[in-house]
């Protein structure tokens, strides 16, 4: 019987996220994504651009260096992460002591708070959602989360690269 073993470790991994153990890259079985963390893998970018599908249209979104993507929390603000306790189980922060990015046009910046070295794009910290997998977006306006995207408007505290014009955040749930 392979269920009980499976619920065990969801259990374990959901107890990990919990107190904040558990990076982006680790929820998702990726590789690891900082050597500032891990000591392997420093090519892979913390965040990158790719395609998947978001409410039926093919959108080019941020994911994690192991493809899963990237989600930003409205309530937040620049400095301070409000997913706590059980949301934040099921919605891991990506943190890197020394991000870094690939195709993405915005700032990343590095807020240090009670997930760790939190990375925000343009000012909105960043999670990964526990159910999914890289290409696949479920979480879409679940929980006031929404996919990143290259565009995300910077929030006022962290301004935009130079001459970078990104698009307004769309209205709640849609989100891309």
């Amino acid at each position: 019987m392979r269920h009980p073993k499976l619920i065990i470790a969801g259990i374990g991994l959901a107890a990990v996220a919990a107190v904040g153990g558990v990076t982006a890259a680790a929820a998702g079985g990726g590789t690891s994504y900082s050597s500032a963390t891990t000591g392997h893998n420093a090519a892979a970018p913390t965040v990158r651009t790719a395609s998947a599908t978001v409410a039926g249209k093919t959108e080019t979104i941020l994911v994690n260096s192991g493809g899963l993507p990237l989600y930003f929390y409205r309530p937040d603000t620049a400095a301070k992460s409000l997913v706590t306790g059980g949301v934040a189980a099921l919605w891991p922060a990506l943190t890197s002591a020394a991000p870094s990015s690939a195709g993405a046009i915005g700032r990343l910046t590095v807020v240090h708070d009670a997930h760790g070295h939190q990375v925000a794009y343009n000012g909105h910290l960043l999670y990964t959602f526990v159910s999914d997998h890289p290409g696949q977006v479920t979480g879409q306006g679940v929980q006031n989360f929404f996919v990143a995207t290259p565009g995300l408007t910077p929030l006022a505290s962290s301004p935009a690269p130079a001459g970078t014009a990104p698009a307004a955040p769309p209205a709640p749930g849609y989100g891309y």
